[in-house]
């Protein structure tokens, strides 16, 4: 198995609760993983570990094999990782093309050649908006690339996130529940894009979500936690039958 972003014995505090105890988990390199757990189970804090937009008290945080302790949030980009979050955030009085182009403002090059106009920037401002109206394709927003970002729904605007991160050329992308507040519709076809960008753009995917139906069905391999803590890992099938994630999660009556 080739790893390509892990974390070991993490351990995060805030004011003396302890919202991570010594979690570790691997993620292999083109395979879509999924990490669930209960509410308040510390998933927000792991994945915000794993981005570097959260500092941690112990443990290490690895990518493809190099550590990534002492990275920044936005040096985690030019690595190869990109994210999404739970709460949409994107520019809502930009358009659609305009937001997906903001993904790869760090590709955007030489800035003497920008600041200037010379036929280089042009070029590669052009190879950037071919990138972006692929990227709309393939998630079915080519149609929308003019239209506010305010003015759609709101299972368009989760999937222009989507694209933002994807504009990135990321090698993996941390989605934060994707699907959180989309109706049956959006979601499926949320998950369809999940897999396509994965299997089509080899891309790997770390996913937190609670549609434990979308989990089950996109992922190759699944780490669920409870209180802070490792719970269980496996298949989507083990971790179905696994009893501990039962009385922790799926049996919940909101999972």
């Amino acid at each position: 198995m080739t790893s390509h972003l892990r974390c070991e014995n993490v351990t995060v505090s805030f004011g003396g609760v302890i919202a991570c105890n010594q979690i570790s988990l691997d993620v292999e390199a083109g395979k879509i993983i999924g990490l669930i757990g209960p509410n308040g189970a510390g998933k927000t804090t792991l994945f915000n570990v794993l981005s570097r937009f959260q500092e941690y008290d112990e443990g290490h945080v690895y990518l493809r094999d190099q550590i990534v302790d002492g990275k920044k949030s936005h040096e985690m980009i030019s690595l190869g990782m990109a994210r999404t979050f739970q709460n949409i955030n994107l520019f809502a009085e930009q358009s659609t093309l305009e937001n997906i182009l903001i993904g790869a403002h760090h590709m955007i090059g030489n800035p003497f050649a920008n600041a200037f106009s010379l036929p280089s920037a042009r070029r590669n401002e052009r190879t950037l908006v071919d990138n972006a109206v692929q990227i709309a394709e393939m998630l079915n927003l080519d149609r929308e690339l003019d239209n506010l970002v305010k003015n759609l729904p709101y299972g368009f605007q989760k999937r222009i996130e989507l694209a933002r991160a994807i504009a990135a050329k990321p090698e993996i992308i941390l989605l934060d529940e994707p699907v959180a507040g989309c109706n049956d519709e959006e979601t499926a076809e949320l998950k369809e894009i999940v897999q396509r960008i994965n299997r089509e753009l080899g891309i790997t995917v770390l996913l937190v979500e609670h549609d434990m139906s979308m989990v089950m069905s996109v992922c190759d391999y699944i780490y669920a936690i409870n209180f802070g803590a490792n719970l269980a890992a496996g298949t989507p099938a083990e971790i179905q039958s696994n009893q501990d994630v039962i009385n922790a999660y799926l049996g919940e009556d909101d999972a």
